[in-house]
């Protein structure tokens, strides 16, 4: 008797004969199937939230969020860690995304890398993973070796570890935390895991870091406060940052700018109240860099409300 086929391997009804259709069919037939996606996501919710707090949790800890995939799903990991630093202004070892096959296999195939279970946790060991740390592994269809053992080996760390498949029935799940099932159900290509499956992964891993980064104060609002200006379109969107929430003109904002080092939280509020950036930091540091507080801070200060805080800043009153 043969074995059932995984979800992932399974063939679409929707899109059968599709090698007969025109270039506009083939696309609705994506298209309805794309549509999907999103459902299948808000079903898992709850354990990708779940997940989340745990980022958070290591992240305070001085821990990281350190993805592990192989193929699609390993590419994606990559990609979403290296967005953090410019995203959000934190170190690139913060978030860490491991492939299976290394950088070669970021630009090409490299099948078999995925089967190397002593692989996945050599790679962990590189980079001194450590108990402290967050582990998610991505996997479409849930049998990477690479991918499970990196995951036992985590496990068996005391770290918490969290399975992203599109298999309800999937190896990795077995090692896992945090079982994050996303049942897009058979790809238009049979086996073709980098169209809903990756799509899929995708926007739970957006939600991860969005989530975590927000958790941790790297957004006020919803703007991104943190970002690196290393260009010219991120260095006048930091000014344009300054000038919004601050509430004051270009010109203020740009003097502001020219003061802060960088640091776009202390430039927002050397704007709102023309105070000096050391004082920006002062305020920020004691406000465990969390804009909101710091602006409340502030507040407290200037309207006598706290003894101990006016003792903190001798300057104000």
């Amino acid at each position: 008797m043969m074995k059932t086929l995984s979800t992932t391997e399974q063939a679409n009804r929707a899109s059968y004969k599709i090698d007969t259709k025109s270039s506009l069919e083939i696309c609705k037939i994506i298209n309805d199937e794309d549509k999907k996606i999103p459902f299948a996501v808000e079903k898992s919710l709850k354990d990708v939230a779940a997940l989340i707090d745990d980022v958070v949790l290591a992240f305070n800890a001085g821990g990281r969020l350190i993805y592990i995939g192989a193929g699609t799903s390993g590419r994606l990991g990559v990609l979403d860690a290296s967005e953090c630093p410019p995203t959000y202004g934190v170190s690139p070892s913060m978030v860490q995304g491991i492939i299976a096959g290394g950088e070669r296999a970021l630009t090409r195939s490299v099948e078999a890398a995925e089967d190397d279970g002593n692989a996945g946790i050599e790679a962990l060991k590189k980079i001194g993973f450590s108990g402290k740390d967050v582990l998610v592994g991505i996997t479409a269809s849930g049998e990477a070796a690479f991918v499970m053992d990196a995951m036992q080996y985590a496990s068996e760390l005391g770290s918490s570890v969290g399975a992203i498949s599109c298999n309800e029935d999937s190896r990795v799940f077995a090692y896992a935390r945090h079982k994050i099932y996303l049942s897009v159900g058979p790809e238009i290509v049979t086996g073709s895991t980098r169209m809903k499956a990756g799509t899929a992964q995708k926007l739970v891993l957006n939600m991860i870091t969005t989530a975590s980064m927000i958790r941790i104060g790297k957004v006020y609002n919803n703007y991104m406060v943190d970002l690196r200006p290393t260009n010219k379109k991120l260095i006048r969107r930091s000014k344009r940052l300054i000038a919004e929430i601050a509430q004051c003109s270009e010109e203020d904002a740009e003097r502001a700018y020219a003061q802060c080092h960088n640091n776009i939280r202390a430039g927002i509020l050397i704007a709102m109240f023309n105070i000096s950036y050391e004082e920006a930091i002062l305020l920020l540091e004691s406000s465990s860099g969390n804009l909101h507080r710091a602006i409340d801070l502030y507040h407290r200060t200037t309207t006598n409300t706290d003894s101990e805080i006016r003792k903190r800043y001798p300057q104000k009153g």
